[in-house]
């Protein structure tokens, strides 16, 4: 079987709907993850994402495959203060982060998210930052496992509630 190759680039005008919608389709999804009903106004910042890219120094990144189908997608934050996220992590200094990450249920297992971190990781060090902040949710585990694999560390201090989910941080120093 020919390995599949995939293209990481940021999203083109135009490409922001498709990554919404990927967004609201992977997180509707988890498992003990919040619903549209019960977090609206979350899930209108997902349908939105074109919005958290165009704050300064943040990014919509894609994965695609070589048919140029969107195979997932992630939020860049050059600067934390756009992060937009409850809790501590908009006053970090020197710090990236990426929020968002999502990949299509037909990509899994493919190493996607591992490529959309990766990109994150390789702007944050262009950028001369000293550490990236991300946030997950125990529902969002094979991504935790992902991020702690990859070297990020849980900082509790960066931990807060979204309405009544639990959502936990990590920092990766670099």
């Amino acid at each position: 079987m020919q390995e599949e190759i995939f293209t990481v680039r940021n999203a083109r005008p135009g490409e922001e709907k498709a990554a919404g919608q990927l967004m609201v389709s992977v997180y509707s999804s988890l498992e003990g993850f919040p619903g549209i009903s019960e977090q609206p106004a979350y899930y209108a910042m997902l349908v939105n994402v074109g919005e958290l890219s165009s704050r300064p120094g943040a990014s919509l990144i894609l994965a695609l495959d070589e048919e140029e189908q969107m195979a997932g997608a992630v939020v860049y934050f050059g600067d934390m203060k756009q992060y937009g996220s409850g809790g501590s992590a908009t006053l970090e200094t020197d710090a990236a982060g990426f929020r968002l990450l999502a990949v299509d249920h037909d990509y899994r297992g493919l190493g996607i998210g591992k490529l959309l971190v990766e990109a994150c990781i390789s702007r944050a060090q262009e950028q001369g930052r000293r550490q990236v902040i991300i946030h997950s949710t125990l529902s969002m585990k094979t991504a935790w496992m992902m991020y702690e694999k990859m070297g990020f560390k849980r900082s509790e201090e960066l931990d807060f509630l979204q309405g009544s989910l639990p959502v936990f941080g990590f920092r990766l120093p670099l």
